[in-house]
């Protein structure tokens, strides 16, 4: 068993899927607990960031540098322990340089999984290639979730769909999660079709526009109508 320490916790979620996959805040810390336990460490105070990226640097994440600050003379925890080491960051030089902070404070540094993060060591240079290897390896891992995110999106959006954001004029969001779709708003669809007729009748987008506003047939947002906007309605109607 290692010496009696006092340490302070750090957790970290980045978006609220995150803890709805059972790696919540909670659960986190309760890892981190059972382990200070078993190794008759003290946790002088857990550290918090919520929604946060692992990307962000620790002046940009209030808890981090909340955790950082109480390993800082005089120091109020001898040392930092997350439940694994992406918690502390997700990208390379973000870990790197967090885990410099720390031991530059005189503090150790431990993770749930895998025991105290040892400092590095000349004589023992595998030690840093192998904690660079896993940091970087967390790194990848953000880079292919975001990128089977985008593939996911473009994919709906090629039979017209999509889960997020806005939707054009015309359309609106039904559903919930990744069942939620476009579907034909009918106020908004009424718009589309006299914007078509009076495109191919030969009408101007800026004479489109007044004739909108003078029918009070609005956009969704905007007071009035606009030369672009009309020209966006129609180029989606195939109106141009």
């Amino acid at each position: 068993m290692l010496e009696s320490m006092q340490l302070v916790a750090y957790v970290r979620v980045s978006t609220k899927g995150q803890a709805d996959d059972g790696y919540g805040l909670e659960v986190q810390e309760r890892a981190i607990r059972k382990w200070a336990k078993a190794n008759g460490h003290r946790i002088m105070a857990v550290c918090s960031d919520a929604g946060v990226s692992g990307t962000k640097d620790a002046a940009d994440r209030p808890g981090l540098s909340a955790a950082l600050d109480m390993l800082r003379p005089p120091p109020q925890a001898t040392g930092l322990v997350v439940a694994k080491l992406d918690r502390l960051a997700r990208a390379l030089h973000v870990q790197e340089t967090v885990l410099q902070v720390a031991w530059r404070a005189g503090a150790q540094v431990f993770t749930v999984d895998g025991g105290e993060v040892l400092a590095d060591d000349p004589d023992d240079p595998m030690r840093t290639f192998v904690r660079q290897v896993i940091g970087g390896v967390a790194q990848l891992e953000r880079h292919l979730i975001a990128k089977r995110l985008r593939d996911g999106r473009q994919a709906k959006a090629a039979t017209g769909k999509h889960a997020v954001g806005d939707y054009a004029f015309g359309f609106r969001g039904d559903g919930k999660g990744r069942d939620r779709d476009a579907v034909p708003d009918e106020d908004e669809q009424t718009v589309v079709a006299r914007v078509v007729e009076l495109r191919r009748g030969g009408a101007s987008y800026r004479a489109i526009a007044s004739a909108l506003d003078a029918e009070q047939l609005r956009p969704r947002r905007a007071a009035s109508w606009s030369a672009m906007a009309v020209r966006n309605v129609a180029r989606r109607a195939g109106a141009l």
